[in-house]
């Protein structure tokens, strides 16, 4: 246009055209046509140029003139012969192209005025077949008029279609459902709405039939070949393409399957509601949007899917997927753990969707089939496992129930192979933080999560010697700290303990949150005692109250603790004996955790002081011993722990400073009561009876003084006192040393040969008087006492 003749040419002919346009138009509009047929594409510009000036008149007569001229050369009905045998089509094609920028709204307008004339009765049956031709020849265009017209096509609309092609042959009919199927593969606007439009139309008749006009089943069968014809086409352009993997991006755009690649969550959705054989054809679509949007198009299906997924029936979908993609796409399992963990951790799932799907991956990795290596729970359960890590944390979670669920994926998964030590001792603290959790909802859930918790401490321990050493150690300090304690029957102890989720609706505590991350706050290095009052701001820290709990709950709780407390001990040990005994190098470990836990300065000082001092040494830890008394009185766990410290022999050697210090006060107290007989101190006798029991079962006294306990009910304090002198002196005498077990083969036990170290007849001297004093009471035992 910036040449002036031309110009000049251009103004001449749009007033001719102006002045000719209203008596003849389809002549004026044939010589355009004709003209841009004989110079196409050079002179089509100036047909839309002109017709720029006249948009109604020129798109309007130049679709009526493409339409007579389709006519004449394809029978009205012969569809797919393209612009060779339709002259005049390519140039409306680029005439229309031209004007769509500018017009396109027109163009629009009047596409789908001819569809909808086109189907009156009486019209020339070859408008449809034009315009499908048009659409497929101009691409722009069918984005232009396609999201209208699929909103356009209701029942009457989709009768009258059924009506106009059903009488026409066989092979018109698939020459025709070709032609829409290659259609739909190039569309891109409303993809998602045409696809829910083809499902919804090829859906079988429902028995409540809605109201409004019912569809010809001939329509409903229509649509279903075309939805097959479809999910056909898609595979083909789809899998002629080279090889894909997780490596490779799509070498070839397909429109429909691009415009589907953002709309993964909805199909997923849809597939979900297992309607009939809609879900079918959706899951057949997934696998090709999977393989065609590689590689994040599969992971990203697989998630929704197992996300979404409500019961067995809906995860199935997810199995089959796989096992539809395993082939082509080998990294699937690990790409789609991968995903998952992300998604888990950006925060992009609310509460109950991230229960429901860790879930489902726990129920797809418990399902793994040794005989089946290329099953999705086989492969996606390893997989998850390398990412423990980040999932160990969301046993940390504030839902009870997305901690649970967590819970129980990580007891599904097989134990991590390669995983740094400190990764596994975050993981570690985090069970047993969960654990203690579990432990307070055990009346509410019916102990599922316990079973759940206990399960994974065991995995978790069995991993590696130090994991199981941690575990030990993190669960007897959890055990005995804090608002745990009362969870056994104790009370809490030291300054300002959290209480490791008992508050609901408190403020957050800063050191249970820092026990999140660490062990325990650790004073064994200098003043181990530290003297509370309360917090400024908030007054005088409230005294502590009687226990919440019952007798009742507390055993039960005390028999969890000790039964994963023994699953772990197991599960630390490589070879470990038979039952009941437990490793001694687990026991050690429990052994240390307790003196660390109960008297912090002893446990630092060398060796434990595994020697016993002359019982006149003793006034020198008065003050440690009365400390060590008052925790075992304060917190009852203490007992229990000291029978599983000596179930592994010899391991309670290491328990020596507790048990001196607590002999020591029994002692002294015994020393001072005044009382007739024992019972007045029912705490002390049941203590004084455990104790030694305890140590005959660690084998630190020989079978007749560690039966003594027997006895204590039925004497006097002073008795009592006596006796306890006796076992004190063999222990003085004999220090509980390890050295003095040797190691059984053929038992696989560590065992101490009594008869080796002497007779023990001068430590049963105080016994024999008090059997002689209270033979009237006692006489029929005498014989269990024999030296």
């Amino acid at each position: 246009m910036s040449c002036e003749a031309t110009r000049t040419l251009m103004d001449i002919y749009a007033q001719c055209l102006a002045a000719l346009i209203a008596s003849c138009p389809d002549a004026c509009v044939d010589a355009l046509l004709d003209t841009s047929v004989q110079h196409s594409p050079h002179f089509d510009w100036v047909v839309a140029h002109i017709g720029g000036s006249f948009p109604g008149t020129i798109i309007s007569r130049v679709l009526s003139c493409g339409l007579k001229d389709f006519c004449a050369h394809g029978d009205a009905v012969v569809v797919g012969g393209g612009d060779k045998r339709v002259p005049k089509l390519a140039s409306v094609v680029g005439i229309l192209g031209h004007l769509a920028s500018r017009h396109g709204a027109s163009i629009k307008q009047e596409l789908l005025r001819m569809f909808h004339e086109g189907l009156a009765p009486g019209q020339h049956k070859g408008t449809v077949p034009f315009l499908l031709q048009l659409a497929l020849m101009s691409p722009p265009l069918l984005g232009t008029v396609a999201a209208e017209l699929v909103e356009s096509l209701k029942p009457s609309v989709l009768n009258q279609l059924h009506q106009r092609f059903s009488p026409l042959p066989r092979d018109e009919l698939d020459s025709t459902v070709a032609l829409l199927v290659r259609l739909i593969c190039q569309t891109s606007a409303g993809a998602f709405r045409t696809l829910q439009f083809l499902l919804d139309t090829a859906m079988p008749a429902s028995v409540i039939t809605p109201p409004g006009l019912a569809l010809h089943d001939g329509v409903r069968e229509a649509c279903d070949r075309l939805v097959a014809l479809l999910l056909l086409q898609l595979q083909k352009l789809v899998h002629n393409r080279s090889a894909p993997s997780l490596a490779d991006g799509p070498q070839r755009c397909v429109p429909f399957l691009e415009a589907l690649r953002g709309r993964v969550a909805e199909l997923c959705a849809e597939t979900l509601r297992l309607e009939r054989k809609r879900y079918l054809w959706q899951h057949q679509l997934l696998g090709l949007l999977a393989v065609y949007a590689a590689p994040h198009g599969a992971p990203e299906a697989m998630f929704h899917l197992l996300a979404l997924a409500k019961g067995q029936d809906e995860l199935a979908l997810a199995t089959q997927l796989h096992a539809v993609l395993s082939a082509s796409l080998a990294d699937l399992p690990a790409a789609t753990a991968a995903l998952c963990v992300r998604q888990i951790h950006a925060g992009a799932l609310p509460a109950p969707q991230l229960t429901q799907l860790l879930h489902n991956l726990a129920l797809v990795a418990a399902n793994e089939d040794a005989n089946e290596p290329a099953s999705l729970g086989t492969q996606l359960a390893p997989a998850l496992a390398s990412h423990l890590p980040e999932l160990a944390q969301l046993l940390l979670h504030p839902v009870p129930d997305t901690a649970e669920a967590a819970a129980l994926l990580l007891c599904s998964l097989p134990a991590p192979r390669c995983l740094r030590p400190a990764q596994l001792h975050a993981g570690l603290r985090a069970a047993v933080h969960h654990f203690f959790l579990a432990l307070r909802r055990a009346g509410t859930d019916g102990g599922a999560g316990l079973c759940h918790a206990t399960r994974l401490l065991e995995k978790l321990s069995a991993v590696t010697p130090s994991a199981g050493k941690a575990a030990l150690q993190l669960l007897v300090e959890g055990a005995l700290r804090g608002g745990n304690a009362e969870l056994f029957g104790g009370t809490a102890t030291g300054a300002n303990d959290g209480d490791d989720g008992s508050k609901d609706g408190a403020a957050t505590s800063l050191l249970d949150t820092n026990r999140r991350f660490t062990a325990a706050v650790d004073f064994s290095a200098g003043v181990w005692s530290v003297f509370h009052a309360g917090v400024i701001g908030h007054g005088l820290k409230a005294p502590s109250g009687p226990p919440t709990r019952g007798q009742e709950e507390v055993n039960r709780n005390t028999h969890a603790f000790l039964n994963v407390l023994l699953r772990c001990c197991r599960a630390a040990e490589p070879a470990p004996p038979p039952l009941p005994s437990i490793g001694p190098e687990a026991a050690k470990t429990v052994a240390s955790a307790l003196v660390d836990s109960v008297c912090p300065a002893a446990a630092a000082a060398a060796g434990g002081e595994l020697c016993w001092p002359p019982e006149e040494q003793a006034r020198s830890t008065v003050e440690r011993d009365l400390g060590i008394l008052r925790r075992f009185r304060q917190q009852p766990l203490l007992f229990p722990l000291l029978r599983v410290v000596a179930m592994g022999r010899p391991a309670l050697c290491y328990c020596s400073v507790l048990l001196r210090g607590l002999l020591a006060t029994l002692m002294a107290h015994w020393d001072a009561c005044r009382h007739g007989d024992t019972t007045s101190s029912p705490w002390h006798l049941q203590a004084s009876c455990a104790l030694v029991a305890c140590m005959a079962e660690g084998s630190l006294l020989p079978p007749v003084l560690g039966e003594v306990q027997e006895l204590f009910p039925r004497l006097a304090p002073f008795e009592v006192r006596l006796l306890l002198l006796s076992v004190w002196e063999y222990l003085r005498e004999h220090s509980p040393l390890p050295q003095r077990f040797s190691f059984q083969p053929h038992r696989g036990l560590f065992q101490r040969d009594f008869a080796r170290e002497g007779d023990p007849g001068k430590y049963l001297v105080a016994l024999h008087s008090v059997l002689h004093r209270n033979v009237d009471r006692l006489g029929l035992l005498a014989g269990r006492f024999r030296s």
